[in-house]
């Protein structure tokens, strides 16, 4: 269990890392001026999506296994306590922006992305809020 629990750790941090990264490109890509500015920063972007993916994937597949190591036979009362439940709801709220930041990538990519620089700081902020009430829920399992 062990193994499964430090693979999920990595992964998660992982991926945390790329969700709080490509923001943040988004805010310089809405500073840049000239196009080859642009263009550095959405290869950046590109190639920040591909291991987006993998540690969001990586994230989902050992939490499955770390639910079940954890749980064993009594997995579906695991997952109904109410602050598992609030967890997956707000990882569930983590792929959609995950993806919604694939869907800015592509209007970056296009040339029909609007929003200012500043937009992207305080869009960049989402992930960071929903991690800290995600550590709470899982150490103080509060209900």
């Amino acid at each position: 269990m062990l193994m499964i629990k430090s693979l999920h750790i990595f992964f998660v941090v992982s991926w945390f890392a790329c969700l709080f990264y490509l923001p943040r490109l988004f805010v310089n890509h809405a500073m840049a001026e000239t196009g080859s500015d642009k263009a550095l920063l959405t290869g950046l972007q590109t190639r920040l999506i591909k291991m987006m993916r993998f540690t969001m994937w990586g994230t989902v597949i050992s939490a499955v296994f770390l639910v079940y190591s954890l749980a064993g036979g009594a997995w579906w009362a695991y997952v109904q306590q109410g602050w598992f439940v609030a967890k997956m709801v707000l990882v569930a709220a983590l792929i959609g922006y995950h993806y919604y930041c694939f869907a800015i990538h592509h209007q970056f990519v296009n040339g029909t992305q609007k929003r200012s620089h500043v937009w992207f700081r305080y869009f960049n902020e989402i992930p960071a809020i929903i991690l800290l009430v995600v550590i709470y829920l899982v150490i103080a399992k509060p209900f």
